[in-house]
């Protein structure tokens, strides 16, 4: 069952387009990998979905209702969670403030204590560090705080833009390990990520995004063997 549906999507910033006539399914429970180069589309499909930006022509569907348009705080209460491109966490805010700020959605706030002492389980170095404030961390330590504010409002759905961007080899390795975590513990999460190969591995599915139009999807493991795959993104 798709938990989240995509429909001849078409989005315009003024006269140029941005994505034309995106269609695509997230299977519930599966984690799905958005690729392609630098301004094909993905982060404009992302934000398209999290109500940010307003599509022109198509439909969003998200467990079976009609978000298409809807204000991000609607999509957000729905239970779609984004982990934004360059972590943007509330740098004059604490570790515990930033955190808070996750888990004030309606749906979240009656299980607020529960899923903070499971965040801070999760990335202890945040319960370490809960009392400094959020600009003075490092950038590992960042995005595992966005990703536990993200937590904090108990999302179905998990979007992840480019979550290894700009951190060093070992702490990508982590957010890896969260990733596949999060996904065993019954997440539904959709991955654009810079790393294509890594995004196919992790993935059960994947769609291959160029100049805003699907141009091949298939399983993970299918599009890591398809020569135009591994010509265009992994340089073989």
């Amino acid at each position: 069952m798709a938990l989240l549906e995509v429909r001849d999507l078409d989005l315009y910033y003024g006269d140029a387009q941005a994505l034309a006539g995106v269609s695509l399914d997230v299977p519930e429970g599966e984690i799905v990998a958005i690729v392609g180069a630098n301004g094909a589309g993905k982060t404009s499909l992302i934000r398209a979905i999290a109500g940010i930006e307003k599509p022109r022509t198509g439909r969003i569907s998200f467990a079976g209702r009609d978000i298409t348009g809807s204000d991000s705080h609607r999509t957000c209460d729905l239970g779609i969670g984004q982990v934004a491109e360059g972590r943007q966490v509330f740098p004059s805010l604490s570790v515990a403030e930033n955190l808070r700020v996750g888990g004030m959605l309606p749906r979240a706030r009656a299980q607020a204590k529960r899923k903070l002492e499971e965040i801070y389980a999760l990335f202890p170095r945040l319960a370490e560090r809960h009392a400094q404030t959020a600009g003075t961390l490092s950038g590992g330590e960042q995005q595992m705080l966005a990703i536990g504010r993200c937590l904090m409002g108990n999302p179905s759905l998990i979007m992840f833009d480019e979550p290894s961007l700009g951190l060093a080899p070992t702490v990508v390795q982590e957010v890896l390990r969260t990733i596949r975590s999060l996904h065993a513990k019954g997440l539904t999460i959709l991955l654009v990520e810079q790393n294509v190969a890594v995004s196919l591995k992790l993935s059960q599915h994947a769609f291959v995004l160029e100049n805003g139009r699907i141009a091949l999807s298939g399983s993970g493991e299918a599009l890591l063997k398809d020569d135009r795959v591994r010509q265009a993104y992994l340089g073989l």
